[in-house]
């Protein structure tokens, strides 16, 4: 018999799955067998053959309920790779819109951004036009942003500080730029990261992104790479992120996620989170609450 888990997941905190709501998930759906509780916001089902008509009635029953239904191969699920986007994803910021607050053209280059991440316009090009529009911005604005705005995605050092215990190595992939990338992977513990990088001239943005730039095909190229270099195969990596740049490296790992996703992104994902934080990406390894590390 085929092994697949099914991983429900919820809102941190909400605690959803109490024993009266899963006794009525299971009247509701055929074939539901007993819970296994990884927390009070998430647990697990074993299936066998019967997992799409079991996953299939379930998502009927539950399409308006506050939790994500994510169905996954037993085995192989706990990953040694962790390959994670950084804006919208670890933080909980696009750090060119917020740097278009301090010029002036907020609305200008957020709409360049949302196009970009719903996959309306090619990444590079959407790239170069919104840094064009902050030629002049001294450096000084960077740390500025870093120090005021910036926050970490819920779940985010949690999920780095448990996959780091458990022997994983944890990298960051970024469209965005090496001054926020650099920092907040020395400060959650990220064992190495790859970005895109802001041309500088005495201290001031010159308006141009260093070449090449990472893109949509690059992050992938990257994952697979680190794979190769250690001694990894793609089926043990987990990458998650938000966007249409992301969508190559989340089909392309053992377990791509699409997290808080633009809705075309979250179309194109076979495993999604929408109502969890970060920590989901714990539980749909098959860590519960008990073997979380908080940083």
């Amino acid at each position: 018999m085929t092994k697949h888990i099914l991983v429900l997941t919820g809102k941190p905190g909400a605690a959803y799955f109490s024993q009266n709501a899963l006794d009525a998930l299971a009247q509701a759906v055929p074939h539901l067998p007993q819970a296994k509780p990884l927390s009070a916001d998430a647990v697990e089902y074993e299936l066998g053959d019967e997992a799409a008509e079991t996953v299939a009635a379930l998502r009927a029953h539950a399409q308006d309920l506050p939790f994500d239904i994510n169905l996954l191969a037993a085995e192989g699920r706990r990953k040694q790779l962790l390959v994670a986007d950084l804006e919208s994803t670890i933080i909980e910021q696009e750090c060119l819109d917020e740097l278009a607050v301090y010029i002036g053209k907020e609305d200008e280059i957020v709409d360049i951004t949302t196009r970009a991440m719903r996959g309306e316009l090619d990444f590079e090009p959407a790239l170069r036009a919104r840094v064009a529009m902050l030629k002049g911005m001294p450096e000084t604005d960077l740390q500025k942003l870093y120090d005021e705005k910036i926050t970490l995605m819920p779940g985010a050092a949690t999920l780095l500080a448990t996959m780091r215990a458990h022997g994983a190595i944890c990298g960051m992939v970024s469209g965005g730029f090496a001054f926020f990338a650099s920092r907040i992977s020395q400060r959650i513990g990220f064992h190495r990261f790859r970005c895109n990088d802001l041309s500088l001239t005495n201290g001031v943005l010159d308006g141009t992104v260093v070449e090449p730039i990472l893109g949509r095909a690059a992050k992938a190229d990257i994952m697979h790479q680190w794979c190769a270099e250690l001694g990894f195969d793609a089926s043990q990596a987990l990458t998650v992120g938000d966007g249409s740049n992301d969508l190559a490296m989340l089909a392309a790992a053992g377990m791509g996620v699409a997290f808080r996703a633009k809705p075309a992104v979250a179309a194109a994902a076979t495993i999604t989170i929408d109502h969890g934080d970060l920590t989901a990406l714990l539980y749909l390894q098959g860590y519960r609450a008990q073997d979380f590390v908080t940083a």
